[in-house]
Formats: structure tokens, sequence, C-alpha cells
């Protein structure tokens, strides 16, 4: 049970059996699955005012999954309405917030509550986490679920505070600014770059578009879902479970390009390519825009509407480096200086780095970020030696280049629920990962990695940390890693 208890007139101190950090579609998951598991009562500790995480955070025009919707979803709450194949943010929030009414999960989550610290109690067994207003939670388990895509990363140029006209990140989007005949800058041509840049190009009076290395980029299929299919799906459950098999195994046969497999890589690059030439007709506009690197070796994007609003008339492509920005204008290497009322930052987010900014401390008063002094490391990508009851969702190595992480999520759910059963049944108190079998796990994922197209690409990603190590993907299928963690149990865990 929670049980709560006044510390002062505005403080609270609650104690319950799993806190749950972030409440986006990895700590909802955990959160509905230790409720069928009866493993006890959960808190989600969010940050934010509401359930989401991404997709309550970013509301830029053309805000969409890369991934179709039927698979981008929870497998236990399968939606028959999504209207098109790659849904909006706004669509796939409200399917969150549904799920999260559904399961009650508003009643057991604390909003605006953005986590100060988190440390492992050894007196009392137990993870205590503090809020920055000042509230103070307790509980046996603690599970993060706060992602790596949440962070906002915005270089540092020479003169950036001297700006004048109005700047944001593509995550913080100001929709009190009108964009309206404005002259724009957009920093960036990343995932997110990408769909919001043909939205504004129709609105602004000139699009100063600043590229440091072009995106692979492939046709997006995303048409309409008719209502006549809707209703099938939901009438007829199994078409829409066939449906979304046929979308994963379709994406799931796309690993072997990350792999190397030379045929599919030609295959992947052809497609790319035919697509940049039949949607740019420029050749020197499609000379900047061929990427000189293997596809994969950072992520593929997908969009229809791109490569035509970079055509516009009152859009220029820059492709020399940014020397310094000054109270009105951006300057670049080769001296051309371009006047803006407006800078957007499209460039992404922490995410080799994400958790060093979170303040969580094991036993012996051990911090994450010394534990993970040569790179973020894991244990099957979701538990760290030396920090007993602490799991991790979408940690070290459990991101994915073409399929769907919401399905690794789950993977990792399940393995959890399976760890808290078995100290149940042990009647112990705690488990952590032993630190030979954290080193067997990170040897072999990092041994994989070491002959893929991440590594091997030709290029630098956000995929890797400062010293080009991968940090972030999963070297295999997502099958396969179903699998593993199915099959994982207690093996490698020491219990107390």
């Amino acid at each position: 049970m929670v049980k709560e208890r006044a510390t002062s007139s505005s403080n609270t101190d609650e104690t319950t059996d799993v806190l749950i950090i972030g409440a986006g579609f990895s700590g909802m998951i955990m959160a509905i699955e230790c409720a069928r598991a009866g493993l006890g009562e959960c808190l989600l500790i969010e940050k934010g005012d509401d359930v989401g995480g991404t997709w309550r955070d970013n509301t830029y025009p053309g805000a969409a999954c890369d991934i179709p919707s039927h698979l981008y979803s929870i497998a236990s709450e399968p939606s028959a309405m999504w209207t098109r194949m790659y849904a909006g943010f706004a669509e796939i929030q409200r399917y969150l917030q549904k799920v999260a009414r559904k399961h009650g999960l508003y009643e057991r989550a604390r909003f605006g509550q953005r986590m100060e610290r988190a440390y492992w109690d050894e007196d009392a067994e137990q993870w205590v986490v503090e809020s920055a207003s000042g509230n103070t939670y307790r509980g046996r388990y603690l599970v993060s679920g706060v992602g790596a895509l949440h962070l906002p990363k915005i270089p540092e140029f020479p003169g950036q505070q001297d700006f004048e006209g109005v700047s944001f990140h593509s995550a913080q989007w100001n929709h009190d600014y009108d964009l309206t005949g404005r002259r724009v800058a957009v920093i960036g041509t990343g995932a997110s770059a990408i769909q919001f840049v043909p939205q504004i190009a129709p609105e602004v009076s000139e699009l100063h578009l600043y590229q440091r290395t072009p995106p692979w980029i492939i046709e997006k299929q995303d048409p309409e879902l008719p209502a006549a299919l809707r209703l099938v799906f939901e009438r007829v459950p199994a078409t829409r479970e066939a449906f979304r098999q046929w979308i994963f195994w379709r994406h799931e046969i796309q690993h072997i390009v990350f792999r190397g497999f030379e045929p599919a890589v030609r295959i992947g690059e052809r497609m790319a390519r035919k697509h940049l030439v039949s949607s740019v007709k420029d050749p020197i506009l499609r000379e900047k825009l061929t990427p000189d690197y293997r596809i994969g070796c950072k992520r593929v994007l997908r969009s229809n509407d791109y490569y035509p609003a970079l055509a516009r008339e009152n859009v220029s492509l820059h492709t020399s480096s940014i020397a310094r920005i000054e109270r009105n204008a951006i300057i670049t290497a080769d001296n051309s200086r371009h006047e803006v009322d407006a800078i957007i930052y499209g460039t992404g987010f922490h995410t080799t780095t994400a958790f060093d900014h979170l303040n969580i401390h094991g036993k012996n008063d051990l911090a994450l970020q010394d534990a993970w002094s040569e790179g973020m490391e894991a244990n099957l990508g979701t538990t760290v030696h030396g920090f007993p009851n602490f799991f991790m969702l979408l940690g070290p190595n459990t991101g994915l280049g073409h399929n769907s992480v919401v399905l690794m999520i789950e993977a990792q759910v399940g393995h959890i629920i399976d760890l808290m059963r078995e100290v149940r049944q042990r009647g112990a108190e705690q488990v952590e990962p032993s630190a030979r079998a954290q080193q067997q796990w990170v040897d072999e994922v990092q041994g994989r990695l070491s002959d893929s197209v991440w590594q091997e690409g030709g290029c630098s990603s956000w995929y890797q940390d400062a010293n080009g190590k991968n940090t972030t993907l999963w070297p295999g299928t997502v099958a396969e890693y179903q699998a593993r963690m199915k099959n994982a149990g207690a093996r490698g865990y020491d219990f107390a």
C-alpha cells in the first residue's frame, strides 16, 4: 500500500513498493505490468504535468513517429483506431492518455516532481527519491523510465548569447512566436528538423538551414488508414494482429543492413538515392544532400516532403560550419552572413550522457556516473552492479536503428517482473547483477558492435559517446532480445 505522511505544511513523504521515474511509454508499461503481476503498489514520479513523455513534450509542427503506429504501441493495449500508418504526436498522446485512464495511472502518478536525487538506504533496504519541490518518496524497488531523448542538446557557438532574436529547441517549441514572414535559421538536419522544416518553409520569408552531415532519407509510406479498414481491425482483432506482425517482420528484416550484408546495403542505398534524385532536380543541391557514409551509420530517416521543401526559392541550405552568431545574424566559416529573426535548434538530445544528469547513488554511496566512468554499462541493458533493486528501461545498448523500441521496453519489463518474483520466492530483500555477469554482457555487446555499420560506417553519430564507444544500440534483432530476456531468469544475479 502507498503510505503518505506530511513532513511540513507543503511537503510529503510517501512509501510504496515500486518507484517509477517517468510516465512515458516505459513508466506506463512498467506500472501496468507490475499491477497485473500483483507485486505491490507503485508510484510514477513525473517531472511534467501529464503522462506521455516524448509525445507530451515534442509538439513541433509535423512531429510524428517514424515507426508505424500499430507497432509503436503497447502490445497489451492495441488500438484499431490509428488514423494513419505513422501517427502524429497528438494522436499518440491521446492514445497514452486513454491507456493511463483505463489503468488508473493518473491516480498513481505524482506530476510536477522532477527527481533531484535518488539513493539506496542500506539500513532500510529501500530506495529514497527526493524531488526538486521537496517531496520524498520511498520504495523497495526503483525503476528508471526516463529514456534518452528528453534532454535537449544545444551546441555552443561564439556570440550565441548576444543574439537578440528568438531562439528555441524543437523539443521546446515556442508556439507563441509567429514565424509568418520571419527570417528563420534552422540548425541541424536530424529526425526533428526533417519533420518541421517542410511545415514552416511555406510560412517564413527566408529559411536558412545549416547542415553538418546529410542524413540518409527514404520514402515514407504514410497513407491514411480508411475507416472501413479500422472497422475491420476493431471487429476482427486477428486482422489487426496480423497487420502488426507483418509490420514487425518487415522492419526486423532491415537489421541485415546494419549488420553489413552487402546486397541489403546496396538495396537500401539505391532506394535512398532514387528518392533523392526524384525529389531534387538541382544537381548542386543534390550533391550537398548526398551522404558520404554507409546507410545506417546514422539514423535512417523517412520523409516525403523534406527534399521538396529544400527546393523552395525561400529556402537555402548551408554546409559551411557556423563560425559565430551575432545579435541579428549567423556567420559561417566561409564568411557568409545571413540575417535572421529567429533560430530553431533541431540538434537532438543528450543521449550517451543523458544519465549523467541523474543523481543516483547505490551501495556505499556509489554514484552512477562513477560506476560508468568508462561509459554506460548495464547487465542485459537493464540492471547495474552496485545498485540493488534498481532497473533501467531503455538503458545502455537497448536502443534500435530498425524497429520499435516499445518492444524492447516490454521485453525488459517482463525480465524485471521475473526478478521481482524471484526475490519474493527466495524470501530475499534485494537483487543485483554480479560484476562478472555484467562484464560478460558488455563484452559480448561491444564485440558484436565492433564490426557493425554503426562503428565501421564512416561517420560519427549520437549513438557513440565521447570516446567513440556505442553505448546506445542493441546489435541484434528484436526477436533475439525478446528471447534472451524471456529466458534470462535469475542467472548472473546475486540475492540477499
